[in-house]
């Protein structure tokens, strides 16, 4: 009895809403290991032979190709799964892509950069692909009242799997020996293969337990039409009918500042780590501890919104987020980046399940697939202008420490359009845009 009321705190009290966050584990596998990984076994290993900063100038693009991709396709597949009813097979789709990418970097040699490139960019378009259409089922299984905490719970269990396995592959990357294995580099190669089956595995409850949402038509829709031109019409409308959620998208413009100043903090911290002269290990022992300390407060974040609502407890999380930059302008020791660590962790889980949780709320649930479309893509483009504007400050004035304090103005900016947001006005527009669907 007590573990049910646990659980119904957290959100994960049905089995549909631990099937569904227990996707969160499955896929940040990707994230924490392939991402971490991958960049430094390509620059000294597939691509060896040419100077890194080649090496690093093809990483870039691969990456910048791959988002470019995922942004351009993922809108009208969205409106395609709505109208066909089909989110859960586009999931599949894209999970069997990244994952027969992810496995197949095993071959990954040296020298073979190339094919190094082009499993990597597969990796992160099946992973990216697959993310929009498991976040779209989230407001079919969670009520209004559930959804903070399950898109929080989800963010903890992501957090939690992706820690374990990092750390088990780091762990078999710098001592080989102790599993049996040759080098390093076979253990990094074993490392994409452990994601690969993980990733998988970890995948099957939510395709067992998670049903299909209901296909919804719109008035002048009928069964039988081709599915991509419906597409591209539904895309069509849903940019016209943006002006309808006026709040669902005065969101999306906030997540987007907000969260790009998120995604500089966790690309460019190990970078100045570095030029600070902080040692690898101390480098890898914060990444960890930004996992584990991101499990609790994640799941806490989800509580405040009981208390204070999503929208208030977002906000909170950019209040320490200015914390942060003023803490890292200051930072000067290992002590003191073990300090930002953790604070990252305490937040950076909690304002994106949220900024997730919040915006399901504020969108017609039969057209899902197409708003996180729209959300996805703002969130993978929102790690463009934080890092310009890094490297534009370290060129005006020569320090890194300026260059970091400079991002707080996303958190200012994006906290202050988040100001204006009007949440019960947006729920209020997604709800009768429902309502005159049924009645329809």
């Amino acid at each position: 009895m007590a573990n049910a009321g646990f659980l119904e705190r957290v959100g994960l009290h049905r089995p549909e809403l631990r099937a569904w966050a227990l996707y969160d584990w499955a896929n940040s596998a990707f994230w924490a290991t392939v991402i971490q990984i991958f960049p430094v076994y390509f620059i000294s290993v597939a691509h060896a032979d040419v100077r890194p900063a080649t090496a690093n100038a093809h990483y870039a693009t691969a990456t910048t190709a791959a988002m470019v991709v995922i942004a351009v396709l993922s809108p009208v597949l969205g409106a395609i799964a709505d109208y066909a009813g089909i989110k859960k097979k586009m999931l599949a789709a894209f999970l069997v892509l990244g994952v027969a990418a992810t496995a197949a970097m095993f071959a990954i040699q040296r020298g073979d950069w190339k094919l190094a490139l082009v499993l990597y960019m597969l990796g992160n378009i099946g992973v990216a692909g697959s993310i929009v259409f498991y976040e779209s089922l989230l407001p079919h299984i969670a009520r209004e009242d559930e959804v903070d905490r399950v898109s929080t719970s989800g963010y903890a269990l992501g957090y939690l799997g992706s820690g374990l396995l990092m750390a088990a592959n780091l762990l078999a990357i710098q001592k080989p020996g102790w599993f049996g294995l040759p080098d390093a580099g076979v253990a990094t190669r074993l490392a994409f293969v452990s994601v690969a089956v993980w990733w998988l595995v970890f995948s099957i409850p939510l395709f067992r337990r998670v049903p299909e949402p209901p296909r919804r038509l719109e008035a002048d829709e009928g069964p039988g039409q081709n599915v991509v031109r419906v597409g591209f019409t539904r895309l069509r409308e849903t940019f016209r009918e943006l002006r309808g959620y006026k709040q669902a998208a005065l969101l999306l413009l906030a997540f987007l500042v907000y969260n790009d100043g998120i995604n500089t903090i966790i690309r460019m911290a190990a970078p100045y780590g570095t030029e600070l002269g902080l040692p690898p290990t101390a480098l890898i022992g914060a990444l960890l501890l930004v996992q584990f300390v991101g499990i609790p407060f994640a799941i806490l974040f989800g509580q405040m919104a009981r208390w204070l609502g999503a929208k208030r407890s977002i906000l909170l999380g950019l209040a320490l987020y200015l914390v942060i930059t003023v803490t890292a302008y200051s930072m000067k020791t290992m002590t003191h980046f073990m300090i930002l660590a953790i604070l990252v962790g305490m937040v950076q889980g909690g304002t994106q399940a949220l900024s997730r949780s919040l915006f399901a709320t504020m969108i017609p649930r039969h057209k899902s697939a197409e708003f996180f479309a729209f959300f996805g893509v703002f969130e993978k483009f929102a790690s463009i202008f934080g890092p310009a504007l890094f490297a534009f400050m370290i060129a005006t004035t020569g320090s890194s420490r300026t260059a970091i304090l400079a991002t707080a103005v996303f958190f200012i900016a994006g906290g202050a359009i988040l100001l204006r947001v009007d949440v019960e006005e947006g729920r209020r527009a997604a709800r009768e845009a429902e309502a005159h669907l049924a009645a329809g």
